[in-house]
């Protein structure tokens, strides 16, 4: 079908994966082309297998999924990037709405729900679960911005890539081949964002990106389960 959604599933879980694509397999309107276990995965098959819409979960082993979709945002702007997890804390949402993903939905959330979200995403809109949007609206509306906002805030999208290179243990030389930019406009980020988040070594900034969750030392999770029922409903 000409009319299909092309979709990446982005998830550490195998039987989330699985999940996913059993219920859209069912659906005519999506095709899945891929699907990705970790960040650098994800970045990987994204260039490789050019999906429209990839289903991003956050908490993955390599790169933390708003790392890639602030990647992909610079790299590939055409991929819209529909989050799909477990967290709906304020950090994690204003960074999700900062890092260019197109909309969040609850893993717990409706299956129709995702789909619609999809097809809005899609149609070049956004979509965001209720319980989402209420806590970006209080963010906004209490202002927490500028000096209070949360410190990842404070960064650019570029000295955020850079801190991502920086916790995974890149000098300034790699890190300027791998962004292709000059060796001293790193280290020039470098000291942006030592002041910014007021810290002072690279061991500081390591723990400081593990604790944001833009890299991971932890082993996989177990198994998420919320969604299984649902998704065996959706297929049957």
């Amino acid at each position: 079908m000409n009319d299909q959604i092309r979709l990446l599933i982005v998830d550490d879980h195998p039987i989330m994966r699985r999940g996913l694509t059993m219920c859209f397999s069912q659906q005519p309107r999506f095709k899945i082309v891929g699907e990705a276990c970790d960040g650098r995965d994800a970045l990987c098959k994204t260039r490789d297998l050019k999906p429209e819409i990839v289903l991003m979960d956050i908490d993955m082993p390599q790169m933390n999924g708003l790392a890639v979709t602030d990647l992909l945002r610079r790299e590939m702007p055409e991929v819209k990037v529909l989050i799909l997890s477990m967290y709906a804390n304020t950090d994690y949402v204003m960074r999700i709405i900062q890092c260019g993903a197109r909309g969040f939905v609850i893993k717990e959330a409706p299956t129709d729900e995702l789909m619609q979200a999809i097809e809005t995403v899609h149609s070049g809109g956004s979509h965001f679960s209720p319980d989402v949007a209420r806590v970006a609206l209080n963010h906004v509306v209490r202002g927490n911005k500028g000096e209070h906002a949360a410190p990842i805030m404070r960064l650019t999208p570029r000295e955020r890539e850079v801190l991502l290179h920086i916790a995974d243990g890149l000098s300034n030389k790699e890190i300027a081949c791998a962004l292709q930019i000059g060796a001293r406009t790193v280290e020039t980020h470098r000291e942006r964002i030592m002041r910014k988040l007021d810290i002072h070594s690279i061991a500081g900034l390591t723990r400081f990106a593990i604790s944001q969750g833009l890299v991971s030392l932890t082993p996989p999770r177990p198994p998420v389960l919320q969604m299984l029922p649902q998704m065996h409903a959706a297929a049957a």
